[in-house]
């Protein structure tokens, strides 16, 4: 199981929003293929593991062990179900980590497999099964994205000087950093800031810094201040998708879509429930410190990551806080990341 959980990682982000999926088929004691989920639209891990078997060993693919980090499914998607797979390979025995809780599968590929004789066998490293597909996971069962703020701070806890001194240097962290942020991005479905960070910094909130996916952008520009202007700012071009969240009108234009959404107090849960709707598993909120600070008033976040460095500011746009202790600090060059989880899988 944990080479499954090896392989699945390997899959992951191109896999979402299907979940990542390790499989390793196994005849007496001896591995005799595995596989890992295809990006988006391609075949799932134990599809790509039946098929990695050689042509030599095939004929012990009726007498072997499939083991799987997530139940294989049982409708219908982009892809056939890969219980009707296991079965017509005649595999007795299928040991799973976990229960895909999506309600298209939710237990009825156990059953589809048991029904015909299969022998079963679920929870093993269970947790750390959950935790791999955690974005998939938190979308279906809290019917939200998974949500990470990200931000960086000074060491007088500052995020961004005060608007007199906007000659002054922005930047916080390192090119180390810089570039494990793009990767962070590159990671993640969407990434999301508010209006005042699109007005003060034209962020491209691209991955220009890492060789990844771009996400989708998300805006929020309640009055469409913003997109009426459109043609000022980087968040507009055509390097990504960009949502753009307000109060007006549902609209589309190029690679750019408007999305209307309720600006009132239960604006972050209507937003939740609209990127649920788009089919968005997991994003990046960058800033800024009214946006972050409005997820961790509502409560609405899963990891938090904390960039700090010894420059000081001495006055400027405060830095959200954190009621936590940090799951795990690192050292990122001249710069640290504190780590914090508000979920449980």
């Amino acid at each position: 199981m944990r080479r499954c959980l090896e392989l699945a990682s390997i899959g992951l982000p191109l896999a979402m929003p299907n979940p990542s999926v390790g499989a390793v088929l196994v005849f007496q004691d001896t591995i005799i293929g595995e596989g890992f989920t295809s990006p988006y639209g391609g075949s799932h891990g134990e599809v790509n593991c039946i098929n990695s078997v050689t042509e030599n060993n095939k004929q012990y693919i009726s007498q072997s062990t499939l083991y799987v980090s997530l139940e294989p499914c049982s409708h219908t998607g982009k892809t056939p179900p890969c219980s009707n797979l296991i079965i017509e390979n005649k595999i007795p025995e299928v040991i799973m980590g976990c229960v895909d809780t999506f309600s298209l599968v939710a237990g009825k590929g156990i059953e589809m497999l048991q029904n015909k004789g299969v022998k079963t066998t679920v929870g093993i490293l269970e947790n750390e099964c959950r935790e791999l597909n955690k974005r998939f996971f938190t979308f279906h069962e809290k019917k939200r994205p998974f949500v990470i703020l990200k931000w960086a701070q000074t060491s007088d806890k500052f995020i961004a000087p005060e608007k007199e001194n906007h000659g002054q240097e922005r930047w916080i962290t390192g090119e180390l950093t810089k570039e494990l942020v793009h990767k962070m991005r590159s990671e993640e479905m969407a990434i999301l800031v508010g209006k005042k960070t699109v007005l003060v910094d034209n962020p491209s909130l691209t991955t220009r810094n890492y060789p990844g996916k771009n996400p989708t952008r998300i805006i929020l520009d309640n009055k469409l201040q913003l997109w009426n202007s459109r043609s000022d700012f980087s968040v507009f071009n055509k390097d990504s998708k960009t949502l753009i969240v307000n109060s007006i009108s549902n609209f589309e234009e190029d690679n750019c879509q408007g999305i209307k959404v309720e600006f009132d107090s239960n604006l972050i849960e209507n937003l939740m429930t609209k990127l649920h709707q788009e089919n968005i598993q997991s994003i990046i909120v960058e800033g800024g410190e009214i946006t972050i600070d409005s997820f961790i008033k509502e409560g609405i976040w899963d990891e938090a990551f904390v960039f700090k460095n010894e420059k000081k500011f001495k006055k400027g746009v405060k830095a959200p806080t954190l009621n936590l202790e940090a799951n795990k600090v690192l050292s990122i060059g001249n710069d640290s990341l504190s780590i914090y989880k508000n979920y449980e899988m």
